[in-house]
């Protein structure tokens, strides 16, 4: 899993949260180029993205990750407006990822055992139509 946020908080609380819901490989990054580099070297299952962040907007780095073909699941956070979130949705729907839910920050656990169970089914279907 790969989390992206500028908040390094916001980043214990998320990695906490996952390890308290089973073994998962997991990334932090705090910045757009080196979760960038991170997601095509590792190619996570799971990306956590913020949609608020100084270098980059969360929406120009799930372009960035939708042209470098990423297949995993999405979960994207915000602090932001309902409707920013929505818009954020659509449009990296619209560049092909496929987003497990939009949620304002923070997350609460709840919804993260959700969204790990939505992650778990996506890659079982993708593993499916690859044969593997």
């Amino acid at each position: 899993m790969l989390l992206l946020d500028d908040d390094v908080f916001m980043l214990d609380v998320l990695s906490d949260m996952l390890e308290h819901l089973g073994e998962f490989d997991i990334r932090c990054e705090s910045h757009s180029e080196l979760a960038l580099a991170s997601l095509r070297e590792h190619q996570p299952d799971l990306l956590i993205c913020d949609l608020s962040m100084p270098d980059v907007d969360g929406i120009e780095f799930l372009r960035m990750a939708a042209e470098s073909g990423f297949q995993g699941g999405v979960v994207l956070l915000s602090g932001l407006h309902s409707a920013v979130r929505l818009a954020a949705e659509r449009l990296a729907v619209a560049n092909g990822l496929h987003i497990l839910g939009t949620f304002r920050k923070p997350l609460e656990s709840a919804e993260l055992l959700q969204m790990v169970s939505l992650q778990r089914q996506h890659s079982a279907r993708l593993a499916g139509r690859t044969g593997a």
